[in-house]
């Protein structure tokens, strides 16, 4: 089993196809937009940071044996397509930012740059390096978010709740929120881990324990129902979660469960953090009301496996997301840039956007 959930080499990119794990280990090649925008749509690939750099890959494995006439022709080409990949899933905020500074990236090029094919492949590097700056993120935040959380806590050994799939599978490698919680097992602070099942696509019962039990972190799963008695009774130290969209007051939309999440964390004391990389932040919306939440087909409720669990012609609504507000975010938000309280994000990263 693999925990690369991308492989890249110019010309040449392939997804692990996460829908088949933990049971497969099947990774399928992806040769151009069309193929990223369907990867990223039906969730082979999944996570806000891999979500941006499979699309923005895509672009540049289409891109390569491409002639075209003129830079006008190029900037064209590659506007249509980013703006296409921006559709598979709206809430995600890491895609759109890739789109606009690759945008900007070949307008800038082109005005500098006399030759065409050049220009192309400058924009090839620029997509490639993507990859490399998401993994020095992750391991940045993660060493970040780790120290704050063991100088809140004051305890040596932390066990710590995760929701949904933040890890190596989530990202470029190492992980968001899981990426904290890996420093902490790498640096032998880790007493437990505890993981959502995260219904109703199970990303925690498929993917996070399926890095967990491969990283050898003691861990246990758990139903998200169970939340409020596991924090009531087993001693949890905090909770940290990844984000797909954080807004410039804090407010943050991660995948469904997570507000109810914050909801019992604040109840019970207990230090509430959110991991992103920068690019997930999105200064130019105040307020989570702001952010477009992604409704997900009926059949991702009612089956499992293929297999329909609910009852015929009951109605379901299935929202793919929810939005903590940000006063529940009581640990702070960690990023590659430092940990912040909600109320600071917007002054801390104002240069970053």
């Amino acid at each position: 089993m693999s925990l690369l959930a991308i492989k890249y080499k110019r010309g040449h990119l392939e997804i692990l196809n996460q829908l088949l794990l933990p049971h497969e280990s099947v990774y399928e090649e992806i040769t151009g937009a069309e193929d990223g925008w369907q990867a990223i749509r039906t969730m082979k690939v999944r996570g806000a940071p891999a979500i941006a750099l499979v699309g923005a890959l895509s672009l540049a494995v289409e891109l390569l044996p491409v002639s075209f006439s003129s830079k006008e022709e190029l900037k064209n080409f590659v506007a249509e397509k980013l703006q296409y990949l921006t559709t598979a899933r709206p809430t995600a905020v890491n895609i759109m930012e890739a789109a606009k500074h690759l945008t900007l990236f070949v307008k800038d090029s082109s005005s500098k740059i006399n030759d065409t094919e050049t220009v192309k492949v400058e924009l090839i590097t620029e997509i490639e390096g993507m990859l490399e700056k998401d993994l020095s993120d992750n391991k940045a935040l993660g060493r970040l978010g780790a120290e704050h959380m063991l100088q809140l806590v004051g305890a040596d050994k932390l066990k710590v709740l995760t929701h949904c799939n933040t890890g190596s599978l989530a990202t470029s490698g190492f992980g968001t929120a899981l990426g904290v919680i890996r420093h902490l097992s790498e640096q032998d602070h880790i007493d437990h881990v505890f993981c959502t099942e995260t219904r109703p696509y199970n990303q925690g019962s498929r993917l996070t324990a399926y890095e967990l039990v491969y990283e050898n972190i003691p861990s246990t799963l758990v139903a998200d129902s169970m939340v409020s008695l596991l924090m009531k009774t087993k001693g949890v130290h905090a909770v940290v979660v990844g984000a797909d969209r954080v807004v410039a007051n804090g407010d943050t939309a991660n995948k469904i469960g997570t507000y109810q999440i914050a909801i019992a964390a604040k109840h019970h004391g207990i230090p509430f953090y959110v991991a992103v990389p920068s690019t997930s932040i999105d200064l130019s919306l105040e307020h989570g009301s702001d952010i477009v939440i992604e409704e997900r087909p009926a059949e991702e409720l009612t089956n499992v496996a293929g297999v329909r669990i609910a009852a015929p012609g009951i109605a379901c609504w299935n929202p793919a997301f929810d939005v903590t507000p940000a006063e529940l975010i009581t640990g702070g938000i960690a990023t590659e840039c430092g940990v912040f309280k909600p109320s600071e994000l917007k002054k801390a990263l104002a240069g970053k956007n």
